[in-house]
């Protein structure tokens, strides 16, 4: 990991966003910090470098912001996790549930292969649900998660019960405040 970082500090809390009783952790206060956002860019790198993975799978969308600089990195493809509709070719897709509806996630099918050793990257796990379908849809192609790595972690919102036995990685970790 590079030297140390108060990446908590970075991050900027906003109450009661999207509704009452609810802290929302604002990613872009460290977008907008070069030095949080270097220390987020070097700790990945660090995580990963030596790691076999074939392929970074960013989520949209914030997870393309931290996923594009790895994979550079790395010198390994980057494959976008796309909200329904976006992408133009055939896709893999991948319907979940949330909390007031469904969505679904999409993949250029010439993007992922049996085989590929994946690692997803987002910018925040809450809940899981999201992620849940995006590692589903890499197995059912035939691929493997390797693990899933977010800058910002929820453990209370149960991601790693619903996630397992897929590794889950992050940076910081917020229990509720």
């Amino acid at each position: 990991m590079p030297a140390e970082f108060d990446l908590d500090a970075a991050i900027r809390r906003i109450p009661d966003f999207p509704k009452p009783g609810i802290i929302f952790y604002d990613i872009t206060s460290v977008l907008m910090n070069p030095e949080a956002y270097g220390y987020c860019v070097r700790a990945m790198i660090d995580l990963y470098r030596d790691r076999a993975v074939d392929s970074i799978m960013a989520v949209e969308s914030r997870g393309f912001v931290f996923g594009a600089p790895l994979a550079h990195e790395l010198g390994i493809p980057l494959v976008l996790a796309r909200k329904q509709g976006k992408l133009p070719g055939p896709t893999y897709r991948r319907t979940y549930s949330l909390e007031y509806g469904t969505d679904t996630i999409e993949v250029h099918r010439a993007d992922l292969n049996s085989g590929d050793r994946v690692l997803i990257v987002d910018d925040l796990v809450a809940t899981g649900g999201t992620l849940k379908a995006t590692v589903e849809l890499v197995e059912e192609v035939g691929g493997t998660v390797e693990a899933v790595f977010s800058v910002i972690g929820l453990p209370s919102l149960g991601y790693a019960a619903k996630l397992a036995p897929i590794r889950v990685e992050t940076l910081v970790e917020f229990m509720g405040e």
